[in-house]
C-alpha cells in the first residue's frame, strides 16, 4: 500500500510507522518525496511511502513522519466478495460532500475515481483543499484514480500537463511496467499472476466515455475508442467505468428472472462478449449536471439519469457481480438503479488458451 501526504515542513521525513494495534507500531517504512512549482505557487513536500507486505482484510494503524495524527486503514480481502465504491468528477462542492458522506456509509474495500478530482483548474491551492476534503476517506481505504481533462492544467512553454496530478497522486505505474502515471494496472485479491482462472474479472477505468447518449461531450471519446476498443474486446474486459459526463448511464441489465439479457456492447452493437459500459461522472463537480439527452434512447443504453450520486460494484464470486447506483437525494441504502452482471469467464466468451496469461487492466 502506498501512503501519500503533504507537509509544509520541508525537513519532514518520508517515513510511515504502522501496526495492527493503536499506538503500537511494529514496522516502519521510508519512502520518497517530491515537490513542484506552478507559476507563483510552490507545493509543500509531497511524500510517497510504500508499506507492507500487509495482511488482507486487516485494520492497520499508522502515522506519518514520526509524529502527529494516527490514522487507520483497512486492507482489501484476499477472496470474494470484494466491493468497490465508484464516483467520478468529484470537485469540492456541497454535492461533493454529500457524495462522500454517502460513500462513507457504505461497506466498501476500494474507491475507484475515473478522473476529474479536485477541479483546481490552475488554482493550485485547491489541490490542497481537495486533499483535506477527501482525507477522512482516502486515508482509510485505497483510492485508485485516473486523470481527467481537469487534471491537465498545462500552460504552453511554462508548465507541462498533469504536473500537479502526477506529483500528488502517484499510482502504481512503475510496478505495472508502464512508463506513465497516466496509464497503469493493478490486481486485487492476492493474485500472484494474472490468469483468468484465478482473475475472473477485468475492469477498466478511464475518463471520457466511449458510449454516451448525453448531449454533453458527444464524440470526445471516439479516437480513443477506435484505438483501444478492439484491445479491450480481445482481452474480454467485463466492465468499463468512465466519468466526464456529469450524469449516470449504464448499458446492461438482467430481467426479473435473472436470465442472461445483458446489453453488452462492442463496435456500437449489442454483443454478448463485449463489456458493460457505465458512466458515473456525477460525483458533485462545480459545473453542475448534464441533463439533456439524445432521443430516442440508443438500444445499447438501458438506464440514464442526471443526478448526483455514486456507484458500488460488489464482486460476489467468479461468475456474478452486483452493481448499484445511489442518488445523493436518497438515503445511502436506497438503490436507485441496480443490476446483476455475469462475468465473461462464465459466459463462454473466453478462450482460456488465448487469454490465460493476459495482464489485468484496471
Amino acid at each position: 500500500m502506498r501512503i501519500s501526504w503533504v507537509t509544509d515542513d520541508k525537513s519532514a521525513h518520508s517515513t510511515v510507522e504502522y501496526g495492527t494495534s493503536p499506538g503500537k507500531y511494529s514496522a516502519k517504512s521510508r519512502g520518497e518525496s517530491t515537490s513542484y512549482k506552478y507559476l507563483f505557487y510552490s507545493s509543500g513536500k509531497i511524500h510517497h511511502t510504500i508499506i507492507g507486505p500487509l495482511e488482507p482484510n486487516t485494520v492497520y494503524f499508522y502515522r506519518c513522519g514520526g509524529q502527529g495524527v494516527e490514522y487507520q486503514l483497512k486492507t482489501p480481502p484476499d477472496q470474494f466478495p470484494i466491493t468497490f465504491a465508484v464516483a467520478g468528477d468529484l470537485g469540492q462542492t456541497g454535492w461533493t460532500e454529500s457524495t462522500l458522506d454517502h460513500i462513507d456509509q457504505c461497506k466498501y474495500d476500494v474507491h475507484l475515481l475515473p478522473g476529474d478530482l479536485s477541479y483546481a483548474d490552475y488554482m493550485q491551492h485547491r489541490w490542497d483543499t481537495f486533499g483535506e476534503l477527501v482525507e477522512p476517506l482516502a486515508s482509510s481505504r485505497p483510492w485508485m484514480v485516473t486523470q481527467g481533462n481537469h487534471e491537465k492544467e498545462s500552460i504552453p512553454l511554462l508548465v507541462d500537463g498533469f504536473a500537479s496530478y502526477n506529483s500528488r497522486w502517484k499510482m502504481p505505474y512503475e510496478e505495472s511496467e508502464s512508463s506513465s502515471n497516466l496509464y497503469y494496472s493493478f490486481e486485487v485479491a492476492d493474485l500472484a499472476k494474472v490468469d483468468r482462472a484465478k482473475t475472473p474479472w477485468l475492469l477498466v477505468l478511464l475518463h471520457v466515455p466511449w458510449y454516451n447518449s448525453n448531449k454533453a461531450h458527444q464524440g470526445e471519446g471516439d479516437d480513443m475508442k477506435a484505438a483501444m476498443e478492439p484491445l479491450l474486446y480481445d482481452a474480454k474486459v467485463d466492465l468499463v467505468l468512465a466519468g466526464h459526463v456529469h450524469a449516470y448511464e449504464r448499458s446492461s441489465f438482467l430481467n426479473a428472472w435473472l436470465f442472461d439479457l445483458q446489453k453488452r456492447v462492442h463496435n456500437g452493437n449489442s454483443d454478448p462478449c463485449g463489456p458493460v459500459y457505465i458512466t458515473i461522472g456525477d460525483g458533485g463537480n462545480k459545473e453542475g449536471l448534464a441533463s439533456k439527452y439524445i432521443d430516442p434512447q440508443p438500444k445499447w443504453s438501458a438506464f440514464r439519469e442526471a443526478s448526483f450520486g455514486h456507484g458500488e460494484i460488489q464482486i460476489v464470486n467468479s461468475t456474478h457481480a452486483f452493481w448499484s447506483w445511489h442518488r445523493n437525494d436518497d438515503d445511502e441504502p436506497v438503490r436507485s438503479d441496480s443490476i446483476w452482471i455475469n462475468s465473461l469467464v462464465s459466459s463462454g466468451c473466453l478462450s482460456e488458451q488465448k487469454f490465460g496469461a493476459r495482464k489485468s487492466l484496471l
